[in-house]
């Protein structure tokens, strides 16, 4: 698996519309993009910091994770995303290493991107995601 760079942090809130202006007006970073990934109950807002993005979380539903997550930890960070060449063989060599898979195969997520998540319960908890741009 070749990691190239952290791709995201991913940062769960209870509104966009109310989380964004901190990121805008306090932080000076710009939103570029808002996005409701529909399958996974969830609206998105991007800034990049760098070369890093800033993905802001905000549940559409209550049996959202990111809901749970809320209701469970409060707002704050919800995962560290790497870009990396190829999301099946990674997901294929982290199991072979003994890391308990979240997704068995890559998924759409945000942004077009594939994506696949790793269990944090067996990577130091951290929940971990892992990205690849479709060809």
């Amino acid at each position: 698996m070749n990691i190239s760079h952290i791709e995201h942090l991913g940062i769960a809130v209870k509104s966009l519309e109310e989380a964004i202006p901190y990121y805008e007006n306090v932080l000076g970073f710009k939103c570029y993009a808002i996005e409701e990934v529909a399958d996974q109950k969830v609206k998105t807002a991007f800034f990049m910091v760098g070369q890093t993005k800033i993905e802001l979380l905000e549940p559409t539903s209550e049996d959202s994770t990111i809901a749970k997550f809320i209701e469970k930890r409060g707002e704050g960070i919800h995962h560290m995303a790497f870009a990396t060449d190829g999301v099946a063989n990674a997901l294929a060599e982290m199991e072979e290493k003994g890391i308990r898979l979240i997704d068995k195969a890559p998924r759409k997520g945000a942004e077009g991107l594939n994506i696949a998540f790793l269990h944090p319960k067996s990577t130091l908890g951290v929940l971990t995601e892992l990205c690849e741009k479709p060809e």
